[in-house]
């Protein structure tokens, strides 16, 4: 399965339409986004893909509510802190913020996660720890360049790119 991965969009509905068509072109099957959405417009974005889609609130998505209303007309799966991703054979790729550490922590040591996105440092990430592997995709806002990543499980690689 090919998953798009973004986050810290911070409202910047432009840059995220670009970012969800370069992994919808990439062969993306499905949409994480990792926090600090900004915007119930961009919750809109990633429905308009046409893929399923996740979304979890950042610590800068202060009316994180409003984007729980949001997703849940636009059929986006919404967790304020955690979200899971069905990977099959009883796998999953959960997604959080990352600004909480106690999370990351358990996240990286229940077993049953291959992949662990997260957002919130703004910057680009690929390392394995233990047995999950750790992705950041980088930000599309207050990043130079701004990107994105898409993970395909079949083959376990990920491709970071900029977002133009």
């Amino acid at each position: 399965m090919k998953i798009g991965i973004v986050s810290d969009s911070h409202g910047k509905v432009s840059v995220l339409r670009r970012a969800l068509a370069l992994l919808v072109e990439r062969g993306a099957e499905a949409i994480v986004h990792c926090g600090d959405i900004g915007s119930g417009e961009c919750i809109t974005a990633l429905s308009e893909t046409n893929l399923p889609a996740y979304a979890v609130a950042g610590n800068m998505d202060r009316h994180a509510r409003r984007l729980q209303s949001q997703a849940d007309a636009d059929n986006v799966r919404f967790s304020m802190d955690t979200i899971l991703i069905p990977l099959g054979d009883d796998k999953y790729l959960a997604a959080t913020h990352g600004n909480n550490p106690r999370i990351m922590a358990e996240l990286i040591a229940d077993e049953r996660f291959d992949y662990l996105c997260h957002g919130h440092t703004h910057q680009p990430r690929d390392e394995k720890i233990g047995s999950t592997r750790v992705i950041n995709p980088g930000a599309l806002r207050h990043a130079h360049p701004p990107s994105a990543a898409i993970l395909d499980t079949e083959t376990d690689t990920v491709e970071h790119f900029p977002v133009r």
